[in-house]
C-alpha cells in the first residue's frame, strides 16, 4: 500500500517511516506537492483534517496528516495548536522553548501532555487517530535527539527527555507513536 503523508517535517516523516515498515510513505515532493498547506484550524484535530483534505482535494491522492501540540497545564494548554510558531512565524526551535521556559518559571506546576491528531483519507472516507502523552516539563534541555520541545519534554514513569530516547524507545510511549499505532491497527484491519 502506498499513502501520502502530508508533512514537510523531515524527523516526523523518520519517526513515522519506522513504524509504518508495511507501507510506502510518499513525501509531498513525490506528488509535486511543493506549495505550502494551510494550517488555520483553532484545533489540532482540524489542522490535521484541513491540511489531508487539502491534499485528497487538489491532489486526489490517499494519505494522511498530522498535527501535533504541546499543552502545559500551568499556561493553560499554552502552546497547543501554535506549538511549532510559538515564538514566531520563522518556527525556531529554540526560541519555542526559550519563551515556553520564561512564562513557565513563575509557575510551580510543570505538567503538560503532547497531544498527536492523525487524519487519513482512503478510499473517499476519513478516519481520525489520537495519541497523547502525559509528562512533565524540566528547565534544562537535555539529549540530542528528536525535535521540537523533545529536549525539555519527560513523559510520565521515565526520569530522560525524548531527546535523551532512541527513537525505538520514544515510539513505544510518544503521542505519535500511539496515534501512529491506531493507525497501523485499522489499516490491517483492512487486509
Amino acid at each position: 500500500m502506498k499513502l501520502v503523508f502530508a508533512t514537510n517535517n523531515s524527523n516526523k516523516l523518520k519517526e513515522v517511516q519506522a513504524m509504518l515498515s508495511d507501507i510506502q510513505l510518499l513525501k509531498l515532493t513525490d506528488i509535486n506537492c511543493t506549495e505550502d498547506i494551510p494550517e488555520t484550524s483553532t484545533t489540532i484535530a482540524g489542522n490535521a483534517i484541513q491540511k489531508i483534505n487539502y491534499l485528497t482535494t487538489n491532489y486526489k491522492v490517499d494519505g494522511f496528516a498530522d498535527d501535533t501540540g504541546l499543552e502545559v497545564e500551568a499556561l493553560n494548554g499554552e502552546p497547543g495548536v501554535y506549538s511549532a510558531r510559538y515564538a514566531g512565524e520563522d518556527k525556531s526551535t529554540i526560541a519555542n522553548m526559550n519563551l515556553l521556559l520564561e512564562k513557565l518559571s513563575v509557575h510551580n506546576n510543570k505538567k503538560a501532555r503532547f497531544i498527536t491528531v492523525i487524519a487519513l483519507n482512503l478510499n473517499g472516507e476519513q478516519h481520525v487517530f489520537e495519541g497523547i502523552c502525559e509528562g512533565k516539563i524540566i528547565h534544562q534541555q537535555r539529549g540530542n535527539k528528536g525535535f521540537g520541545y523533545d529536549p525539555i519534554f519527560i513523559p510520565n514513569g521515565f526520569d530522560k527527555t525524548f531527546a535523551e530516547m532512541t527513537l525505538e524507545e520514544k515510539a513505544q510511549i510518544s503521542h505519535r507513536g500511539k496515534a501512529v499505532r491506531k493507525l497501523i491497527c485499522f489499516l490491517n484491519q483492512l487486509d
